[in-house]
């Protein structure tokens, strides 16, 4: 099993570290208490063995030392690797994004002032930031900077599979509400005016072949997977994890699938986890 802990001060980016690390596959938990961090990992045990949890000064009593303990206790067993992440940012930085953002420190309800609270949060965690593995100072990094630097500490890059879904869809039925891109082939060769093919499908081999023949046809999928291949690292450099492109022909039988088959195949020798599906074909 593999633990990650995410510690540092609030609004120094732990929720951007817990996102990256739930597109991971990483079974999250924020502000867990750290006695329970054993019982946590025993009941995920067999079912996810990728688990983060985040630590903060909501659960630290005694600086550290609860957790200092949970770390020895853990690291006894042969079957749990740990990982430790500190993030930080310096008080002007800390007081400007919460002052952007309005929202309240955790430590505000003590009765006092937003700078005290970011300057006590800081000397009570002071233990866990010497104790971390990794340690990020993310005050002049932007969030996609902050995911990048948490996947190459925990994949040794910053590359990301992203899931990539294309569908074949109808005009006539209603156009996908899910689609993140959406191409209109209503304007290619259509089968349906053959009449042998006519009860065929864009998955059927004469079909297939005869969508082949045509030079449009070819043309509009080098251009949609060259558009893809050029553009995909700035898709996923914005954190994105998947990807729907929608193929409309009018009856969603013909044109739209065979072009969406065509790019799922293209597209499932890349590094991505590539699907298609069908709608009007149910598939």
């Amino acid at each position: 099993m593999k633990l990650v802990i995410v510690s540092g001060r609030s609004g120094s980016g732990k929720s951007v570290a817990l996102r990256v690390l739930e597109d991971l596959g990483y079974y999250c938990v924020d502000n867990l208490p750290l006695p329970l961090i054993g019982s946590l990992l025993e009941q995920l045990k067999g079912n996810n063995d990728l688990v983060a949890i985040s630590v903060d000064v909501r659960n630290i009593e005694e600086q550290g030392k609860v957790l200092e303990e949970q770390i020895a206790l853990l690291s006894d067993s042969n079957d749990t690797t740990i990982i430790s992440l500190f993030l930080n940012s310096n008080d002007k930085v800390l007081l400007k994004r919460y002052s952007e953002t309005r929202r309240l420190h955790p430590l505000s309800k003590n009765q006092i002032s937003l700078q005290e609270a970011i300057q006590l949060e800081g000397r009570l965690l002071e233990p866990i930031a010497k104790m971390v593995d990794h340690y990020i100072d993310t005050s002049q990094l932007t969030i996609y900077d902050l995911s990048d630097q948490v996947r190459q500490i925990l994949m040794g890059s910053i590359d990301k599979e992203l899931v990539i879904h294309f569908e074949s869809f109808g005009f006539k039925h209603g156009m996908p509400t899910e689609a993140d891109f959406m191409f209109d082939v209503r304007f290619l060769p259509n089968p349906h005016w053959e009449t042998e093919l006519r009860p065929l499908t864009g998955l059927d081999l004469p079909v297939q072949e005869f969508l082949g023949r045509q030079p449009l046809v070819n043309k509009f999928i080098w251009q949609i997977e060259n558009l893809f291949e050029t553009w995909m690292p700035h898709l996923e450099r914005n954190n994105r994890s998947y990807l729907t492109i929608a193929i409309g022909c009018t009856g969603g039988q013909h044109r739209s699938v065979y072009i969406a088959d065509q790019l799922t195949k293209r597209f499932s020798n890349t590094k991505h986890q590539v699907s298609a599906r069908h709608r009007e074909l149910k598939l």
